[in-house]
């Protein structure tokens, strides 16, 4: 299984601490902090083992971290302003910021272990928002429909950038029974620190 030594006291300290960082000026690029879903997330980590493929969106620090990902190498390549982009070929970890970016590339890996006949699996995280796109429908119908080892988390917090995803689509889609998702309540804005105001 992934990491066990991470709890939700380590993930959340971790980033506290890319905050200070972040508040005192030392990280030039945008960062993208997790929080609140430490519960969830590591139920699912617990389900995944080293040797599957994780695929993450621009919050990917607590999803790196319980792949097994180095705490302190994690935090350096954030400070050299790679929040949005962590990836370890060594780790099987893969991030990307581009919404939707990661489907198809963890479909592709997942085609490939089918065909070695792995037993390993793919699991890509995407947010609510994402999940609504063509891209991700596309993206399930033909990994379901070809029996690919890879599973679909969609954590929802109900907002896309800072735009609640229920106002946009008026009726959320329905999620297929494959689908793993759960719901939470963002604690950081989308990026950065401070807080966002709606109008």
């Amino acid at each position: 299984m992934s990491n066990k030594l991470i709890n939700s006291k380590k993930l959340i300290n971790f980033e506290k601490d890319i905050k200070e960082i972040y508040e005192k000026g030392l990280i030039k690029a945008p960062i993208h902090l997790s929080g609140n879903n430490e519960k969830q997330l590591i139920k699912i980590f617990k389900k995944i083992s080293k040797k599957d493929w994780v695929f993450s969106t621009w919050r990917n620090h607590y999803h790196a971290l319980l792949h097994g990902i180095n705490p302190l190498w994690l935090k350096k390549q954030i400070i050299k302003g790679k929040s949005m982009s962590i990836n370890s070929y060594k780790k099987k970890f893969y991030s990307s910021a581009i919404v939707g970016g990661i489907l198809p590339i963890a479909l592709g890996v997942s085609m490939g272990l089918k065909r070695k006949k792995s037993v390993n699996k793919v699991w890509v995280f995407v947010g609510d928002m994402t999940y609504e796109t063509g891209t991700f429908h596309e993206t399930y119908k033909y990994a379901k429909n070809h029996k690919l080892p890879i599973r679909f988390v969609v954590e929802d917090n109900n907002m896309s950038t800072n735009t609640p995803t229920n106002k946009v689509w008026i009726k959320k889609s329905k999620k297929d029974k494959g689908i793993i998702s759960y719901r939470y309540k963002r604690k950081y804005p989308h990026h950065g620190t401070g807080k966002w105001v709606l109008f």
